[in-house]
């Protein structure tokens, strides 16, 4: 019967000191990952340099009916906030429709949020991933409203 006891009171004693080690935390100012030993990942533009694949699928809604969407996009981030895309195959109610070299901006701020504008097409909002392996894109706007959002992996420097 003692080693319940134990166990109970020693797993409340851990509680207690990581609950008192997160309230120093806050107290300070230090986030969770700085706690983890990661650090905080300070973003800008130049966070996003190399060729990233955007593959996902959604809707665009077209005289308030949602029509399929899916496109599969190379973007290659300059790190100047300046893009191209040297291909696109994008898939919309079925009719294929292929592009090269589509030119665009994006902003990243220092929280690694930002945005992205493809010219004459949809812009985006973006979150740029721990080390900028991934984005998370949901599509803000463009000539069709859209129900549209995946993820671009980076493929290369």
């Amino acid at each position: 019967m003692k080693t319940p006891i134990k166990t109970t009171t020693g797993a409340l004693r851990s509680a207690h000191v990581l609950a008192s080690v997160i309230a120093v935390a806050v107290a300070f100012g230090i986030s969770g990952s700085a706690l983890a030993g990661g650090g905080a990942q300070v973003c800008g533009p130049q966070t996003l340099s190399g060729s990233y694949i955007f593959a996902t699928s959604g809707f665009s809604i077209v005289d308030g009916v949602a029509q399929p969407k899916a496109i599969v996009e190379a973007i290659d981030f300059n790190g100047d906030g300046t893009l191209i895309s040297p291909f696109a195959t994008v898939s919309l109610n079925g009719v294929i429709i292929r592009s090269t070299n589509s030119v665009g901006t994006y902003t990243v701020a220092e929280n690694c949020s930002g945005t992205l504008t493809f010219t004459a097409g949809p812009s985006f909002d973006i979150f740029v991933g721990r080390h900028a392996r991934e984005i998370s894109m949901i599509q803000t706007g463009g000539p069709v409203p859209a129900v549209f959002e995946g993820l671009a992996k980076k493929v290369s420097n």
